[in-house]
């Protein structure tokens, strides 16, 4: 019994704060998971940011509410969840993910939370659980699944290593370099025949 673990920001759909830095031009909030291992740090440090130009979560939202999955991504996705089942297992939020599930068909996505004040600032944020997609990954596996995972960024690597098969996905040239005993792949039919031949 299989399951595909697959990360969601650069993979099925495009870097949701890159597009708000692009949106509000604040260049500083480019800064990904890509860049910074370290996710608690990360979110910390956008919110303080966000706190510093006034800016929250209908913001936000209302650069998601323009942004498309990448070319060939719903496709994918739906090839693929003919085949076995699918989880997006992410660090986004609901707040942000939802609009981007609605046009992937409603896949499964097991993401966090924010804490936001009745203004719309985001005041803070609720992982699901330590170590997320590795946890859940770890737990999959020990109600009998088999897992295969892909991702791109720092944050996907735990769950890539523990699965059965792991791949990389339109990731960076120092992820790839570091790692490279982890297959890379760049387009989604690539991916898809490597998940076949491992399922």
């Amino acid at each position: 019994m299989n399951i595909v673990c697959l990360d969601m920001e650069g993979v099925l759909v495009p870097e949701i704060w890159i597009a708000f830095a692009e949106a509000s031009g604040i260049s500083e909030l480019k800064r990904t998971t890509r860049d910074e291992p370290d996710y608690d740090k990360l979110m910390n440090w956008r919110l303080g940011i966000l706190r510093e130009h006034g800016l929250g979560l209908r913001e936000i939202q209302a650069t998601i509410a323009g942004i498309d999955p990448l070319p060939g991504a719903r496709a994918f996705l739906d090839e693929l969840r003919g085949l076995t089942q699918v989880i997006i297992l992410s660090d986004t939020f609901e707040q942000f993910a939802k609009p981007l599930m609605e046009k992937l068909g409603w896949p499964t996505i097991f993401c966090n939370t924010l804490e936001v004040a009745q203004s719309g600032e985001i005041t803070g944020f609720q992982m699901r659980c330590e170590k997320s997609k590795l946890t859940t990954v770890k737990a999959l596996q020990s109600i009998g699944y088999e897992t295969i995972a892909a991702g791109d960024s720092y944050n996907d690597l735990a769950m890539i290593q523990q699965s059965k098969a792991g791949f990389l996905f339109k990731s960076t040239d120092k992820i790839k370099a570091d790692y490279p005993q982890l297959p890379a792949y760049e387009t989604f039919e690539e991916l898809l025949g490597a998940i076949k031949a491992a399922l």
